[in-house]
Order: C-alpha cells, then structure tokens, then sequence
C-alpha cells in the first residue's frame, strides 16, 4: 500500500500547531495528498474547483455574517445580557451545560446548524456567559473574561462533534462505514450511529464537569 498520501495528515497537524493560516494549510495538504497519490496538479485542482461547486450552498454564511452584524449593532449582545442578569439562579456553569445538552440534541437529529460561532455563540451565549459569570462572582478580569467566551466556544465545538455522530445520515457517519467496508467491516449507518450514544454521554459528562470546575474556579479569581 501507498503511505505517502498520508503525508497530507502530518501538514494540517503542523501547520495548526504553528498556527499558519487554516486555509493554506487545509489545501496545501489536499494538494499534497493529491500529487502523493499519483494525481497530477491539474487534476488536484480541478477535484477542488469540483468539490467546491457541487457545496455552494456554504456561501450561504455570507449572507448571514451581516444579518448578524446588524442585530449586534442593534444591540443583541446587550439585550442577551439583560436577559441573564434578570434571571434568577442564573450561571455560567447552568447555561453552558444546557447549551452543551441543546448543542447535542439538536446535532443528533440533524439539526445541526441551529447553533455554531458567527450565529450563536458570540451574539448570544458567550455575552450571556459572561454576564452570568459577572453576576454571580462579581467583575472579572479581562483576562477571565476571554476565558469565558472560550470556553462558550469550546462547547459549542463538543456539541456539535459528539452529537451530529449519532445522526445516521451525516457526512462522517457515511465516511466511517465506506472505511470500514473498504477493511471488510459491513455496518449499516445506524449501526455505526448507535455506538456513537456512549462516546456523546461520555463528552457530556466530561465536559459538564470542565465547565462547573471553571465557575467554581472563577469564583476563587474574583475573589
């Protein structure tokens, strides 16, 4: 077997790791993997302006980027923090691990895009987080602050990853079973999508208890 297209794995690795532009570095690897397969450039190109006709519908994020500029220009940001500072028994910890389970849920029945970082994360929960933290520990530090917003961030992120697993008919539950059946291993989608429950309970958990640790922990900094 060939080994060296894998070579394109070792340059999204690296160049993540020192922090280079994401899009370079994810086609520069494509173009690697491509060449080291035995593809000529112009075909790797060409597979490329393919894949990214046949997924146009991606530059539907340009049209929401400014609907969201609009809505935070209009105060968004402020309105969700009004709401949290309102809210009895209101916390960082409550409200990030109801979003992490929000996040989970609608990912697992495919509804995937409901939340995410331009749409969700930062005009709605990282502000309400973060006034969450405010209110319960008192002013924070900036640098706490940013703290917050990345930990909002972080679980939309674990979300998203454990949860859209267990919708049968997602991208990378169709790429596990091609895999698998390339070595062999015949699994129906919703075989594979079953086995993915324990792993997103598993990061529920995990991370719940990451965010409860940071509250309990931010409480100790104010003070």
């Amino acid at each position: 077997m060939n080994y060296w297209p894998l070579l394109g794995i070792a340059i999204v690795v690296i160049g993540f790791a020192l922090r280079f532009n994401p899009l370079l570095v994810v086609v520069g690897a494509a173009v690697a993997t491509g060449v080291l397969a035995g593809l000529d450039l112009v075909s790797v190109v060409e597979a490329l302006g393919s894949a990214f006709n046949d997924n146009r519908y991606i530059s539907v994020t340009w049209i929401i980027l400014p609907v969201i500029g609009l809505l935070e220009r209009y105060g968004l940001q402020e309105r969700a923090r009004a709401v949290i500072e309102n809210l009895r028994g209101a916390t960082m910890g409550k409200l990030l691990v109801f979003y992490l389970g929000f996040r989970q849920i609608t990912a697992a029945i495919g509804m995937k895009d409901i939340g995410g970082h331009p749409q969700a994360v930062r005009p709605l929960v990282a502000p309400m987080a973060e006034a969450a933290a405010v209110k319960t520990h008192g002013d924070l530090p900036e640098e706490e602050r940013e703290k917050v917003k990345a930990m909002s961030a972080a679980t939309d992120n674990v979300g998203l990853f454990f949860g859209e697993d267990i919708f049968f008919a997602i991208a990378s539950i169709l790429l596990i079973q091609g895999v698998l059946e390339g070595y062999g291993y015949k699994l129906t989608p919703l075989e594979l999508a079953v086995w993915a429950i324990p792993t997103a309970i598993c990061a529920f958990l995990i991370h719940g208890g990451r965010i409860l640790a940071f509250d309990k922990r931010l409480g100790r900094t104010a003070k």
